[in-house]
């Protein structure tokens, strides 16, 4: 069903385009083909109503997904652990030159790139450590501690902040950090961002995604177009700086608005502008399938991904865990932003995204040069 476009943060409810409709009438077809068991997404333009749509179930027998269905986020965590550090970042709780061994004294990190690593570099995903490191570890459920010891024990590939290094294990310092506070993850992320944004069912963890109303099951495929219930798996929970927090649509609604500077007082214009600063080249991503065609380039920032999508500049994360796909996005320049939660490891999800994006900056252009049309008319007009 397409959701009406209820208001979260009492905007101006607007008309839903023809060619969002359209878009959303694609994505439901392509789900239905795939047999996707549930998902729920977003389209919202700063100063309006987010537009809202859920369809599919929970899990087989189980209720439809709703507004306030609860999804894992699996590494779009990282975009919330971004905004946390760059906050405490602004309040000099900590600064993004933080050595790495402030962080965590245990395990010894040896390599003699270790005293040049800080916490910009981690947030930064340019650690210099391989790529993924020891994230079969993780999905093997060894404890932080033994994960971050192994770690220690690798030679980076380049200094830091000379290459692109994506880790999740590495995110485990900050679960230390936020213990030797006498605080946590959670506790930060409530603090700093659930609780002001008023995104009532946002949390971390896996105990509190089960304990949540309504959840949504992860599915795993088993064969073309179908499907298994899986249980949730703890591992990269234990990790959830990197791939723990979970939300709603509704709640993913009132943190891209926030994103879009429509909640200054938690998250100002100067903390977007850090975390979104293009940082370090990711030149695979330009290579994604569903996303070549449009990506001129890629870079990491501070928790999100900076892409050039056909000369607009568009900020975005992917997650994926077991079961489950989530994106999120937004275009400073237009305003605009989506997301897009699934209870499956599918694939489409790639191409919806990038589709989505292709349709509303070809609508976005139709317009500035309509708008250019009229206004030139209207010059030459007699006064």
């Amino acid at each position: 069903m397409l959701g009406c476009a209820t208001s979260v943060a009492q905007e101006p409810v607007s008309e839903v385009p023809a060619w969002f409709i359209n878009y959303q009438n694609d994505v439901k077809q392509r789900t239905t083909t795939l047999n996707i068991p549930g998902y729920a997404m977003l389209f919202v333009q700063r100063g309006q109503a987010p537009i809202l749509v859920t369809e599919g179930k929970t899990h087989s027998g189980g209720e439809s997904v709703s507004a306030t269905t609860v999804f894992r986020l699996a590494s779009v965590s990282k975009t919330f652990t971004g905004v946390l550090m760059a906050k405490l970042v602004a309040q000099q709780e900590l600064n993004w030159q933080t050595q790495l061994v402030e962080l965590v004294d245990q395990p010894k990190f040896r390599s003699q790139y270790t005293e040049a690593l800080q916490l910009g570099h981690l947030i930064g995903q340019s650690s210099g450590y391989m790529p993924n490191a020891y994230d079969n570890l993780i999905e093997a459920d060894y404890p932080v501690k033994r994960v971050l010891n192994q770690l220690a024990d690798l030679e980076p590939l380049c200094s830091p902040g000379d290459c692109y290094t994506y880790q999740n294990a590495l995110f485990g310092t900050l679960e230390h950090y936020f213990s030797t506070q006498n605080t946590s993850y959670h506790r930060q992320l409530q603090i700093h961002l659930f609780s002001p944004l008023e995104m009532a069912r946002a949390t971390a963890g896996k105990g509190a995604l089960m304990a949540s109303e309504s959840w949504a099951r992860p599915h795993i495929a088993i064969a073309r177009n179908r499907w298994r219930e899986g249980s949730v798996e703890s591992n990269y929970y234990r990790f959830s700086p990197a791939a723990g927090v979970n939300a709603s649509i509704t709640d993913m609604a009132i943190w891209i608005q926030a994103m879009l500077g429509e909640h200054p007082d938690v998250v100002s214009q100067a903390i977007i502008d850090e975390v979104s600063q293009a940082r370090v080249r990711t030149v695979r991503e330009t290579y994604r399938r569903g996303w070549r065609e449009h990506l001129d380039d890629a870079h990491y920032g501070l928790g999100w991904r900076v892409y050039d999508f056909e000369g607009y500049p568009l900020i975005y994360h992917g997650g994926w865990v077991k079961g489950y796909r989530a994106d999120v996005s937004f275009s400073p320049e237009t305003g605009a932003g989506y997301v897009m939660l699934m209870n499956a490891e599918s694939n489409l999800i790639n191409y919806t995204t990038a589709d989505f994006w292709d349709i509303y900056f070809s609508e976005y252009s139709k317009a500035i040069k309509t708008a250019s049309v009229i206004e030139a008319a209207e010059e030459q007009q007699p006064r």
